[in-house]
């Protein structure tokens, strides 16, 4: 009896430290948090990236936001997107899946997916599994193959890949199937996991468990579309959509990915609002009720679709030592007292950094409270002397460090701080001061909704006046590409009343103030609602007005893609009938007029190619009448980019006289500088003002302009 006792009670001892082990093994504590996503669509934008946060709101890419994985090398197709990462059962395995595609091939291209499996992190095996070809009897007309997911099910202890497809003749559905034991293909047959016949497609499914239940967000294609949920429990079966969207937005949204915080019984639903460029995060208790925490979010990237999962410090430091880079991206702000924040330049080939600051900043005495990425320490602290040339500043990260020579340099090009685009300048005679109306920049795809207005004594010194007019609140016929304003002055029964002309949804309107710097009130209709007679192309935009000093007459001028003129009646908020005329400034011609006279002669100047190019370049022609016809000289390139420079994209302008002098100032906007250049297309959304000289020969021609970074200084 007592040896059967002993001998269950060695038993006992045994179960409990094999146990209290292998506990110990799988038990993991995690500090931190591991983003994968991809960035755009197009090269290498369609490859896996890594970022890392510490609160799961604040967020730092790694490897200066590169690929972490070569697409070439584990896809068939050359890209890769919507990477989904898991932490696999055993605490120690990771999976990845990734639609195998590249979108410039079309929507409806891609057959396959990628499965991916790895013990750091770091290396990765790889197998592509194409559906068509793997299940030609059941998924022969298959089209396209997107967005899978991986989550274990630990009733079967088998990894369960989920994801959507469309065929010849559905819509989009989601699927489902088993993976191998190694992670290298399919052991099942996929089968249909979700459709609801109120969406027109279900798309981007993710899947959490949580109370016994299996919650699958999803977007739908329908209604506008959505982040949608449906709930079961069971994994593989019985998903019930509930009512809602559970999204919290009006954009565009795809992509939904849900973790939880560590720590917490919080969960973060976030998701690619695609057309904003952006990502919403929102944050729940419940998965019901989301409220929306962007105030808390940071990223140095832009992502697109992409999942979070926890990681430990050891696996942070893994990350680190392997992409935790010393270059650019170890930057994220400088803080210090006048710092054009979006204008640093900081060049890793030849290890400098070039601050410019407002004029007047003390550079003998600054400290450029530098913020950097959280597992990057600035050496170099505290206020430094600056006057007599550059500092050295030293950077570290993983026993490794990296010195940068810094100089500071008053600059006063952007004149305006931030993004602003397509400036218009007048001189107002009731305050003695010039006013710049430009187009808010900044917002994706020019999709800005306000107007504002900037003011100076000498065209130096500019002072941000507030808003003048908002598209959704103070314009009751369109609400939507607030763009490319222009005003004047005129005495209205000897009171200075200002007009002011502005693009709104492809259409050209007219609001009125009795001050400069607003409110503006809208006249409550288009000036110029719909393409004239005999023109069949182009968009009603870029308004310019212009009182001919001559005549006395008043003519505005807009257009993309054709040059139109019409002439104003004496209330300055209604055309005179029958006096549209086009004009020709021949092919160049592109949009943005601007019309000035000097000496006898108009000058019409004009924006050359896309503002999204680097090319976007100024040309301009003269006239004896504010009608033309117009005389292109054979030079007539006066604006164009400076490379050596970093300026690019510089263009659509306006042109100011000094008051009782010949001295004339070019107002133009160009990318941001020196970001813009790498930023493809959202170079062109993301502008800044700057002013330069512009002067004449002794003919009258135009000189060509010799764009800046230092800006003017006085008005001489």
């Amino acid at each position: 009896m007592n040896t059967y006792r002993l001998q269950f009670l060695k038993i006992v001892l045994i179960s409990f430290f094999t146990v209290s082990f292998f506990s110990c093994k799988t038990q993991q504590t995690y500090t931190s948090y591991l983003f994968s996503y991809f960035t755009g669509n197009s090269g290498n934008e369609e490859a896996i990236r890594y970022a890392l946060s510490s609160d799961g709101y604040n967020y730092y890419a790694l490897n200066g936001n590169q690929p972490v994985i070569d697409s070439k090398d584990i896809s068939s197709t050359g890209g890769v997107r919507d990477p989904h990462i898991l932490r696999g059962a055993d605490g120690k395995t990771f999976y990845m899946v990734v639609t195998d595609m590249v979108s410039a091939k079309g929507w409806s291209s891609n057959r396959a997916m990628v499965l991916m499996k790895s013990s750091d992190l770091i290396n990765w095996t790889s197998t592509v599994v194409n559906i068509p070809q793997s299940y030609p009897e059941e998924f022969g007309d298959v089209v396209r193959v997107w967005a899978p997911q991986t989550i274990y099910d630990d009733k079967t202890n088998q990894y369960m890949i989920y994801w959507s497809m469309l065929g010849e003749k559905g819509p989009d559905i989601i699927y489902y199937a088993y993976a191998n034991k190694d992670f290298t293909g399919l052991a099942t047959t996929p089968k249909q996991l979700f459709y609801s016949p109120t969406n027109s497609a279900c798309i981007d499914g993710d899947i959490i468990y949580k109370d016994g239940k299996y919650n699958l967000f999803f977007k739908n294609e329908s209604h506008g579309g959505g982040i949608r949920k449906a709930v079961s429990d069971k994994l593989t079966e019985g998903y019930v959509q509930q009512d809602g969207f559970y999204d919290q937005t009006d954009a565009a949204v795809e992509g939904s990915g849900i973790f939880k915080l560590i720590d917490s019984d919080e969960y973060i639903l976030m998701y690619d609002m695609y057309t904003s460029g952006t990502y919403q995060f929102t944050k729940s208790s419940d998965l019901e009720h989301f409220t929306v925490v962007d105030d808390n979010i940071s990223m140095n990237f832009h992502p697109r679709h992409g999942t979070v999962i926890r990681i430990t410090d050891h696996e942070k430091e893994v990350l680190l030592n392997q992409w935790g880079t010393l270059d650019k991206s170890a930057f994220v702000s400088f803080n210090g007292e006048g710092i054009r924040q979006n204008n640093v330049d900081i060049n890793d080939a030849d290890g400098t950094i070039y601050i410019p600051v407002f004029l007047g900043t003390d550079i003998s005495n600054l400290d450029l409270k530098i913020e950097t990425i959280p597992w990057v320490k600035v050496l170099t602290t505290g206020p430094q002397d600056f006057s007599s040339g550059a500092v050295h500043y030293t950077i570290e990260t993983a026993g490794k460090q990296k010195t940068y020579k810094v100089s500071v340099h008053e600059d006063n090009n952007p004149v305006l701080n931030g993004f602003y685009a397509d400036p218009e300048i007048i001189y107002s005679e009731k305050t003695k001061k010039y006013y710049i109306y430009p187009t808010s920049d900044g917002f994706n795809g020019w999709s800005g909704t306000y107007f504002k207005t900037f003011s100076s004594p000498d065209l130096v010194n500019w002072t941000d006046e507030g808003v003048i007019l908002d598209l959704k609140k103070d314009v009751s016929w369109a609400d939507r590409h607030a763009w490319a304003p222009c005003a004047i002055e005129k005495k209205v029964n000897g009171e200075y009343k200002y007009f002011y002309y502005f693009t709104a949804a492809q259409k050209i309107g007219v609001a009125v103030s009795d001050n400069p710097e607003g409110p503006f009130v809208d006249s409550g209709q288009p000036i110029i609602g719909e393409k004239p007679e005999g023109i069949n192309r182009g968009q009603e935009i870029d308004p310019d007005i212009f009182t001919d000093p001559v005549s006395g007459k008043s003519y505005l001028y807009w257009g993309n893609g054709y040059m139109g003129v019409v002439e104003l009646n004496d209330d300055m908020v209604s055309v005179k009938p029958n006096s549209f005329k086009r004009l020709n400034p021949g092919g160049t011609f592109r949009e943005g007029t601007e019309v000035f006279y000097r000496n006898g002669t108009y000058y019409f100047l004009w924006s050359e190619d896309d503002t999204r190019s680097p090319n976007y370049r100024v040309r301009y022609a003269t006239a004896d009448s504010p009608l033309g016809p117009l005389n292109i000289p054979d030079n007539n390139l006066i604006l164009e980019k400076r490379p050596e420079k970093g300026i690019y994209g510089t263009g659509h302008n306006s042109v100011i006289q000094t008051p009782e002098t010949d001295i004339w100032h070019i107002v133009y906007h160009r990318f941001n500088r020196p970001k813009g250049i790498t930023m493809g297309d959202a170079a062109g959304f993301n502008r800044e003002v700057c002013i330069d000289k512009l002067e004449f020969n002794e003919d009258g021609s135009i000189k060509p302009v010799e764009p800046t970074i230092s800006g003017i200084t006085s008005m001489d």
